[in-house]
């Protein structure tokens, strides 16, 4: 009995040391402090996202039920004179008699299923992907118990972010929560004459539920005081890392409705919770609405034209005219998102895009295409991307981007053009079309003109997903080969240069 008793002594005594040693270890962890000194002192970007390159993510929601326009319909609903007004009091009724809150028991998602999402991810080549939070309309897709409209107590009872963020990162994916709830705060109510100004969402109406004071009203359609939003707003981004912990946090424009004082207390929870995980994090910002310093900057629909020496991210959508699912919605092709990813991954970027899944959580047939087959060429061509940094240029060829920002023209490449990226001593020239059966190519950038003295010494040169070495000449002109008798690929196919 003794016996026993020493070692529960003992027992007990090295778990206080134990707990001690951990007390210990957690004071040395780096804490941010709410200063921009302090958060600045802290990585903006994770070695994950300098390799990962490509991302997808989804506009699902309330938003996705009416399936018309596109996904300002919540807002231009309320707007007597326009298309969305005429179809909305055609369909359902007037606004002020059938608001958009009323859009809420009709999203139920009985089809939707994490896995299945999770599943055709990885396949389409994404290494970090996930959902939209919280849209402009103030719906969470999430168990918030601080908004009451949330899919937990409505809707479809369920919680998205929970079932998603498990399953993808089950398939070792980064997962993605993106929010753009900063428009949905009215900020015009007391001005009549801007209440049409979208840096609000919903537009103030005495007619209509936006105008409503009643407290759950109110709160979806953000007529509330500055102050309130500002202390909801960060409190659901503290419930969503808490019990998600995205690794990537996406911000929507009109953050400048936020002080910098609640952003700071924001940027400081993020990355002490990271620290206490052991995890990189990273949150994106728009129109330097928070410092380069702690966030990287994102391009919507748009890019650099250059390369940069910060990494920064671009978002997309496989769609043409809605982020959000609506009837008959248009795509792009695979071809078009391919090219978009290998010229934004050539100046220094990745590319997140977006899927527009039906309400009931069936993504459609056409769009999980597209999905699969930049699943495909990624499969083969990966390499070049994956874990890929940028080359002494991004490219050449005669098609030219003349601004760096957002919202883009469209920006057709041609067989002519050509991206570079590296690894270690391996270059990637990625040809953005096919130029036919043996056809000469002459890589104008392995020269003086560019690259000084530092032209490398080529030991051979294979295209990938093809065995043989192809055969090369290098000069004072550039770099020359001649694609293969057969062809390898239409979107376009990756020169692999290997170097001494």
């Amino acid at each position: 009995m003794k016996i026993i008793k020493h070692v529960s002594i003992l027992f007990f005594l090295i778990l206080i040391i134990s707990c001690s040693e951990e007390k210990k270890a957690a004071k040395e962890i780096v804490k941010y402090e709410e200063t921009w000194e302090s958060l600045a002192e802290y990585d903006e970007t994770a070695e994950w996202f300098k390799d990962a390159k490509f991302g997808i993510y989804a506009h699902w929601g309330v938003l996705s039920v009416p399936a018309y326009a596109n996904d300002w319909y919540p807002r231009l609903m309320h707007i007597e004179g326009t298309d969305e007004n005429r179809h909305h009091v055609e369909t359902y009724g007037q606004p002020s008699e059938f608001g958009y809150h009323d859009f809420v028991p009709m999203f139920k998602a009985e089809n939707f299923d994490a896995n299945t999402w999770a599943d055709l991810f990885e396949k389409s080549g994404a290494q970090f992907a996930g959902v939209v939070a919280e849209h402009h309309d103030g719906w969470s897709n999430w168990g918030s118990k601080i908004n009451p409209w949330n899919s937990v107590d409505m809707g479809p009872k369920r919680d998205i972010l929970k079932e998603l963020s498990q399953a993808i990162h089950q398939k070792n994916m980064k997962f993605i929560a993106s929010f753009h709830i900063a428009r949905n705060l009215q900020i015009y109510k007391e001005e009549p004459q801007k209440w049409l100004n979208d840096t609000s969402y919903f537009p103030y109406n005495p007619k209509m539920p936006t105008s409503s004071e009643d407290p759950l009203l109110a709160k979806m359609y953000g007529n509330i005081s500055k102050e309130k939003f500002n202390k909801d707003w960060l409190g659901q981004l503290k419930e969503v890392i808490d019990n998600y912990s995205p690794d990537l946090i996406y911000f929507d424009g009109q953050t400048q409705k936020i002080s910098d004082s609640i952003k700071r207390k924001f940027i400081a929870y993020y990355f002490n919770d990271a620290v206490a995980k052991n995890k990189q994090v990273v949150f994106t910002h728009k129109d330097g609405e928070f410092p380069k310093s702690v966030s990287l900057e994102d391009f919507e629909k748009g890019r650099m034209n250059k390369i940069t020496e910060e990494f920064w991210l671009t978002d997309e959508t496989v769609s043409i005219g809605s982020w959000s699912y609506v009837d008959n919605l248009k795509l792009k092709n695979a071809n078009e998102i391919i090219h978009i990813l290998v010229d934004v991954v050539s100046k220094n970027g990745a590319l997140m895009l977006n899927i527009s899944p039906m309400a009931n959580g069936i993504i459609p047939e056409n769009q999980q295409a597209i999905l699969l087959t930049i699943g495909q060429w990624l499969k083969t061509n990966g390499e070049a991307i994956y874990g890929s940094r940028t080359w002494e240029v991004f490219g050449e060829g005669p098609t030219k981007q003349e601004k760096s920002g957002m919202f883009l023209d469209k920006i057709t490449y041609t067989p002519q053009d050509i991206r570079y990226t590296k690894k270690g001593k391996v270059i990637y020239a990625i040809v953005l079309g096919w130029p036919g059966e043996n056809t000469p190519i002459n890589l104008t950038s392995f020269t003086t003109e560019f690259l000084g003295d530092a032209v490398p010494t080529i030991k051979n040169i294979t295209i990938l997903g093809i065995e043989n070495e192809i055969p090369f000449k290098i000069d004072k002109y550039g770099l020359h080969i001649k694609t293969p008798h057969q062809k390898v690929d239409d979107m376009a196919f990756v020169i692999k240069i290997e170097t001494e």
